[in-house]
């Protein structure tokens, strides 16, 4: 009989929105595996799935009141963790479990996956995707509102000491980027690097001929300095071919773009579009001409790790990736060693890789990066959840029977 596990995990619906972790639990359910996931009460499951999803409700009326109270709360006592061990502890009473696996991007539910790790005596396998450290001014913070903000350092000094406290006990970690496992082992040895990565049933190749030269951007754009697209205006400055940039992205995104392009006289190339449903994204992908990345050098802008999952989607379609500017740390050596395209210093190379791939757009009708195929097979879902398959079976093995 294959191992259980008890799955504790931020929604699976956006903002979250977790398709690293519903591949592997598609996985490992095909591969025998039994999981029950326990995640906080968000948006309306849209997708299916052939495993059980129970919803923990922490918000009852959705209120600015009610956030604005429990979130105090969580930050002097932390609440939110406290209350979401209380719940899934009461549903869970009589079922054996064989391992705890907690994945999120920030501290929640590490606290409560603990509780019922010790509770229990199962080994703790955590899975972070983003920490606080990896991004300045608390970019990847919640709680954007004006009166919020002379709290964040607080916030975050909180967060990071609670989740600190986690790491050091838990039995395995996986994190998303070299310098993320660089940084976590200081507080656990036991840290392996799983790379966000593509859904390879969904993002693959397909060539289509296209009326327009486009480069898209799908995504949020953070704040300066987190990403610096300047390059691109600088080197759209000197062109003249009939190209559009699509901008599928948030408000504020917009208008930092608008504002650029005023500055840069180059609003002509320009077009903008709201967020579209995870399920359109591969088709705008599969008719750009060139996928966009947004970075910054990682000394100078202070964010370091940053592997976006909008590369590993680019490098699924097998588009070329103009990843402006180059953060010349984990994510240029990934683009770089898959062949996906340029992570840009200068103007100059964003000019001559727009025209390179243009000139392929006028021959074919569309443009197809011919990427390392062994290397980008090490990025698939698919792939890295073989990865932690093994990685789950070393912490279960020494502590229970050997499975079938």
């Amino acid at each position: 009989m294959k191992p259980h596990l008890l799955i504790l995990c931020d929604p699976f619906t956006p903002p979250a929105y977790t398709p690293r972790l519903r591949c592997w639990c598609d996985y490992l359910t095909k591969q025998g595996w039994r999981i029950d996931v326990y995640t906080e009460q968000g948006e309306p499951l849209t997708f299916s799935h052939h495993y059980p999803i129970h919803e923990v409700c922490i918000y009852r009326t959705h209120s600015t009141i009610e956030w604005a109270v429990k979130s105090v709360c969580s930050l002097l006592f932390d609440w939110r963790n406290r209350a979401f061990s209380h719940r899934v502890r009461s549903a869970i009473a009589g079922k054996r479990y064989d391992a705890v696996v907690c994945c999120t991007f920030s501290t929640f539910p590490l606290r409560a996956a603990l509780d019922i790790a010790r509770e229990r005596h199962l080994p703790l396998h955590v899975d972070l995707r983003d920490i606080d450290e990896q991004a300045p001014n608390a970019q990847y913070q919640n709680h954007r509102q004006w009166w919020a903000r002379p709290f964040r350092a607080w916030y975050s000094h909180t967060n990071i000491r609670r989740r600190n406290q986690v790491l050091r006990q838990a039995d395995a970690i996986t994190c998303v980027s070299p310098w993320h496992k660089q940084f976590l082992s200081a507080f656990n040895s036991n840290v392996s690097l799983i790379y966000n990565g593509y859904d390879a049933a969904i993002f693959s190749p397909h060539d289509q001929q296209v009326d327009e030269f486009t480069i898209a951007y799908v995504g949020r754009i953070y704040e300066h300095p987190m990403q610096d697209p300047t390059l691109l205006f600088e080197a759209l400055q000197t062109m003249d071919i009939n190209l559009h940039i699509c901008w599928y992205t948030n408000s504020a995104g917009k208008q930092r773009i608008r504002h650029l392009a005023k500055q840069y006289g180059v609003e002509r190339f320009m077009r903008y579009f709201d967020y579209v449903p995870p399920a359109q994204v591969p088709a705008i992908l599969h008719s750009a001409s060139i996928l966009l990345v947004l970075s910054n050098n990682a000394v100078d802008s202070g964010a370091h790790g940053i592997m976006t999952t909008k590369f590993y989607e680019a490098l699924g379609v097998e588009k070329p990736v103009l990843c402006i500017r180059s953060d010349e740390e984990c994510l240029a050596q990934v683009i770089h060693d898959t062949n996906a395209g340029l992570a840009a210093t200068t103007a100059d190379q964003v000019k001559a890789f727009i025209l390179s791939a243009y000139h392929e757009w006028q021959q074919n009708g569309f443009t197809h990066r011919q990427v390392d195929q062994d290397r980008k097979r090490m990025f698939s879902r698919q792939y890295q959840a073989q990865q932690l398959e093994t990685l789950l079976l070393t912490i279960i093995r020494p502590r229970t029977a050997t499975y079938d």
